[in-house]
């Protein structure tokens, strides 16, 4: 099982962390061990002082592939679901200053949190409802997004992903985070939404 996660996928993001618009996917991933498995309580890791939440739509990968078409892409994902893609932000940001990689800010064990999921029929992008998703902080609303703001839709994503990477069953995909992250403390109480349905809950400790 691989994790993918795109980067500056929505425009209010790219900007309030300064960095330019991308005009392809940004790509990274992380391993399996970032996973942080079902009722695992998720620990400040001691590396950091700041802990930084992200949260975005997370798509299931159904079925293997190789260099799919756009046209295609949605037949190879049946479930979504809200997740936190967690960043050492102070870390991240020594990295980018020495122009080296980000796996020690982003790919750390349970940096990878998901809610539940919810089966989604392999519709195209097109035909596909806008889907609103929120994270609320400590019952406090702080991030906000709709799919319809992303720069890459899903089948975009698909798509440039499997022109590198074998995609298999399994797979998640982490679609980009919309603009409001911001950092997290011991204690903090996150609940991830999408529309009205509750799909993540998770405290920090």
């Amino acid at each position: 099982m691989k994790i993918f996660c795109v980067g500056r996928n929505y425009v209010a993001h790219a900007k309030e962390l300064g960095n330019d618009v991308p005009d392809e996917p940004v790509i990274f991933m992380k391993p399996k061990s970032a996973l942080l498995q079902p009722h695992t309580p998720f620990y400040y890791p001691e590396f950091t002082n700041e802990l930084h939440y992200e949260a975005e739509l997370v798509l299931r990968v159904s079925k293997n592939g190789k260099y799919i078409p756009e046209k295609h892409a949605c037949k190879y994902y049946n479930g979504i679901t809200i997740g936190i893609d967690f960043t050492a932000r102070d870390v991240q940001d020594e990295l980018k200053k020495k122009g080296l990689p980000w796996e020690k800010a982003k790919a750390w064990d349970n940096s990878a949190a998901v809610g539940k999921w919810v089966d989604i029929k392999p519709e195209p992008v097109s035909k596909q409802a806008d889907r609103n998703f929120y994270l609320f902080k400590n019952n406090e609303m702080v991030q906000q997004g709709n799919t319809s703001l992303m720069i890459f839709n899903f089948d975009q994503i698909i798509a440039h992903i499997s022109n590198y990477f074998s995609l298999n069953i399994g797979d998640l995909i982490f679609t980009g985070t919309p603009a409001g992250v911001g950092e997290c403390v011991v204690g903090d109480e996150l609940h991830g939404y999408i529309e009205k349905d509750k799909l993540l809950e998770l405290t920090v400790k």
